[in-house]
């Protein structure tokens, strides 16, 4: 696997003083189970924006999570059509799916400049073996990338694209939100629209006209690379998201 811009050699912080631990976004841990994360961990790594994290049909994938930074995951056809998949957020775990198969089926892209704690895969069944709790937790966090997968498929089959992007919105500032990553309604929002056109299944012209619609009818504004949300609760009707407050997840 090649990584474009790729820094490593750093130790990172420590899992017992992880600062993303801290979040309300996240179980608390053990100090055992602490130090058996911080056992499995054999790095820290930093990508630059648009390396590719996973590529699709790498071999031996390793097995992450992201500490800082946003990535996607995405398929693409043989013509070079792309459907984003995903959006991750720092704290969620990277290439599950491509760890535990011979070759991974999708590709993983960094977003924004991230870091990446790194797990080898082929020490990913210590877990099983010696940590059922963690275990449980892993497959735990890989149902929770199916459902943020399957929401994305309700969006595409079920929602006009004015409520596709209002449920893009609102989903990503709730997790920001978590995360400590909103601030007075505005947070960071990187994606690009041809990134919401591939994830929403949307040509771009209509994701350009759609989003100017929302934002001139006071849903939200854009500026220096922040998105301010002006009515979530209207966002939120909008796209007929009515989730109460998520519980803490684990956080491998």
């Amino acid at each position: 696997m090649t990584y474009l811009n790729a820094r490593a050699g750093r130790p990172g912080p420590p899992c017992l003083a992880c600062p993303l631990r801290l979040k309300p976004a996240f179980e608390d841990k053990s100090d055992d189970e602490l130090s058996f994360i911080q056992a499995l961990k054999t790095d820290h790594r930093s990508l630059a924006a648009g390396s590719d994290i996973i590529h699709p049909g790498q071999e031996n994938a390793e097995l992450y999570t992201l500490y800082a930074g946003w990535a996607f995951r995405y398929k693409s056809l043989p013509d070079g059509r792309r459907q984003i998949l995903n959006v991750l957020l720092p704290g969620d775990l990277v290439g599950l799916q491509a760890s535990l198969l011979a070759a991974a089926e999708h590709g993983i892209e960094a977003l924004t400049d991230v870091e990446l704690c790194v797990f080898p895969r082929k020490r990913v069944w210590d877990l099983f073996a010696r940590m059922p709790k963690l275990a449980y937790e892993l497959a735990w966090l890989g149902s929770r990338e199916e459902a943020m997968v399957d929401d994305n498929l309700t969006s595409v089959g079920q929602r006009n694209a004015g409520e596709r992007i209002a449920a893009l919105v609102i989903s990503l500032y709730r997790r920001a939100d978590a995360l400590g990553l909103v601030s007075e309604g505005s947070f960071a929002f990187p994606l690009s629209q041809q990134q919401i056109a591939d994830a929403l299944g949307l040509s771009l012209v209509h994701t350009s006209k759609t989003w100017s619609k929302l934002r001139k009818a006071g849903f939200f504004a854009m500026a220096g690379g922040r998105l301010t949300l002006l009515n979530p609760r209207l966002t939120a009707r909008m796209a007929a998201i009515y989730d109460s407050a998520k519980a803490p997840r684990p956080l491998i």
